[in-house]
């Protein structure tokens, strides 16, 4: 039997609970791997509150939380290509496995080897914060020289945006609450607090013509609130709000692949995509790590120590 951390129903944190399973059984194109450490995401308590069914598995309750993980694989189901057992890796678990336990399942084209030279720690932050910021910076297409404005760049996939687009040669704007900016200035960025005053006027006075890009990691009123500042609505791409076409913009396009994975490995191993890892916390407190993230006070990125 495997410790796992997750909840009995959809709801709030009072859903959660400890929990034993059996090692659970790769399926075709699945792995099962002994975490090693797991990444914390704000997606991991969307998920238990209900709000993106899409992506649960349909996996009967009690379900474990958490979808990246870096970790040895212990044994392969069908149909699985370029990974062997005891190969260390780090991936998505896209099937419903979950993350925050013992032992788990990843999908395995969305699995990759971890590279010499990368600890499981860093390639257990890359699955979510460094893909999304390969994918944002792609999809924005911006040349060396051009603005940005990263809108919430105080958390792990809005720094992962932040060193991405400044080893572009892009100049980084970006706005968070005032916990945050050590670190987003760290990563180049020129930070505006959006509880001090106005952030359209703060953004307007370093950026007078507008922004060649926008990359909102928040969503809502405070997308809509910057999405004026940016020279064509086109450029503006969101990671947290679907919505976005409405005001002339575009959602993230994802890809969860094996090539986009080994990417963003080697972003890390170049010092581009280091992640800022601002707390480590054992499985038997994998509920403060995710209330951190929940209640929006990490400043970079929260992992989970399994092994």
């Amino acid at each position: 039997m495997a410790q796992a951390w997750g909840f009995r129903e959809h709801g709030g944190p009072e859903v959660q609970e400890f929990f034993d399973r059996p090692d659970p059984v790769p399926g075709r194109d699945e792995v099962l791997i002994r975490v090693e450490v797991a990444g914390v995401n704000p997606l991991d308590h969307l998920l238990r509150a209900g709000l993106v069914p899409g992506l649960d598995g349909g996996r009967p309750f009690p379900r474990v939380l958490g979808m990246e993980a870096a970790g040895t694989v212990l044994a392969l189901g069908e149909d699985v290509d370029g990974l062997e057992v005891g190969d260390a890796v780090f991936g998505f678990a896209l099937t419903g496995g979950g993350t925050y336990a013992e032992t788990t399942v990843l999908s395995a084209p969305n699995t990759a080897r971890i590279p010499a030279g990368l600890s499981p720690t860093v390639a257990a932050t890359l699955p979510i914060a460094g893909t999304t910021a390969v994918d944002a910076l792609d999809q924005l297409g911006l040349p060396a020289g051009a603005t940005i404005l990263v809108n919430g760049v105080g958390g792990g996939v809005g720094l992962a945006v932040a060193r991405l687009a400044a080893a572009h040669g892009l100049r980084v704007v970006g706005t968070g609450s005032a916990a945050k900016r050590e670190h987003a200035e760290a990563a180049g960025v020129r930070f505006i607090d959006y509880t001090a005053g106005d952030v359209v006027a703060a953004a307007r006075e370093l950026v007078p013509d507008g922004f060649d890009g926008i990359v909102d990691l928040v969503g809502g009123t405070a997308l809509r609130t910057v999405a004026p500042l940016a020279r064509d609505p086109r450029k503006v791409v969101s990671v947290g709000d679907m919505s976005v076409p409405e005001i002339g913009g575009c959602f993230v396009e994802r890809r969860l692949d094996r090539e986009n994975l080994e990417r963003s490995a080697r972003l890390a191993l170049d010092g581009v995509l280091t992640p800022v890892i601002t707390a480590v916390h054992p499985l038997s407190d994998a509920p403060a790590a995710l209330a951190t993230v929940e209640n929006g006070h990490a400043a970079g990125k929260v992992v989970i120590k399994v092994a």
